[in-house]
C-alpha cells in the first residue's frame, strides 16, 4: 500500500488549491506561503435582507479568485474537500449555530453543462467536517444568465428574482437554516434564497461562503 501511494505521488502530486504549487510532506491542502498571505475575510458590516447573519472565509481577490475560477469552471470539484476544512473552522470561529445545512442551487441546464453543482460539492464537503448531512431545500426554476455578467446590484436582484422553490416545506418549519454559496458579491443570490426560505417557514436564515467581495456586497 505505502508503494502505491508513493507512485500515486509521483504520478498525481499535491498540489496547493490556491496557488498551484507542489505542497511539501508537512503541508495539507494550501501551502504555508499562501495560508499566510491569502486575503482572510475580515468580517463585515454589511447586512443582506433576509439574512440573520453571514460570514465567508476569504476576500474574492488574488489567488482565490483564481482558484474558485478553476474550481467553478474548470472541473477542479476536489478542491471542495479543502474549502470545507476551511469552511468549518470560520463557523467555529464565528459561533454560528444552525440546524440545517443546506445551499444556493444552480440550474439544471448550468448543472448539464458544468456536470455538476460545486456548491452541492461544497455542502457536501462541509457536512463531512461537520457530521451533519446536508438538506437539499431549494431547486432553480429560471435559468438565469450569471451574476457575474450583470454590473449592479438591482440589476442582479431583479435577475434572481422568484428564481428558486421550495422542495420540501417541512424540512425547514421552525428551523436555523445555514445557507451555503460559493461566492458572495452583492448579496443577491443569497438574499433572494433566504427570503425563499423564509416564505416557507424557515425561522432564521444564515449565510457563509468560502469567499466574499471588499466592497460590493451574489
Amino acid at each position: 500500500m505505502r508503494a502505491l501511494a508513493s507512485l500515486g505521488e509521483l504520478l498525481f502530486p499535491r498540489k496547493c488549491v490556491l496557488c498551484m504549487g507542489l505542497l511539501k510532506k508537512n503541508e495539507t491542502d494550501f501551502c504555508t506561503a499562501c495560508r499566510a498571505k491569502a486575503p482572510v475575510f475580515p468580517g463585515s458590516t454589511r447586512s443582506f435582507p433576509y439574512v440573520a447573519e453571514w460570514t465567508a472565509v476569504w476576500l474574492y481577490e488574488d489567488m482565490v479568485r483564481s482558484s474558485l475560477l478553476r474550481f467553478k469552471f474548470r472541473g477542479k470539484q476536489s478542491y471542495a474537500a479543502a474549502y470545507g476544512r476551511m469552511l468549518a473552522m470560520e463557523l467555529q470561529k464565528a459561533g454560528m449555530t444552525f440546524d440545517l445545512l443546506t445551499w444556493v442551487p444552480v440550474s439544471a441546464r448550468r448543472r448539464f453543462r458544468r456536470g455538476y453543482d460545486q456548491v452541492g460539492l461544497l455542502a457536501r464537503a462541509l457536512g463531512r467536517e461537520l457530521g451533519i448531512k446536508p438538506r437539499r431545500t431549494l431547486r432553480k426554476v429560471r435559468h438565469t444568465p450569471a451574476q457575474s455578467t450583470l454590473s449592479g446590484a438591482e440589476q442582479r436582484k431583479a435577475n434572481v428574482l422568484g428564481a428558486y422553490r421550495v422542495v420540501n416545506p417541512r424540512a425547514l418549519q421552525g428551523k436555523r437554516v445555514l445557507l451555503l454559496d460559493d461566492i458572495i458579491t452583492t448579496g443577491a443570490t443569497l438574499s433572494e434564497c433566504a427570503r425563499t426560505l423564509e416564505a416557507a417557514g424557515a425561522a432564521r436564515v444564515l449565510g457563509a461562503s468560502v469567499a466574499a467581495g471588499r466592497n460590493r456586497t451574489k
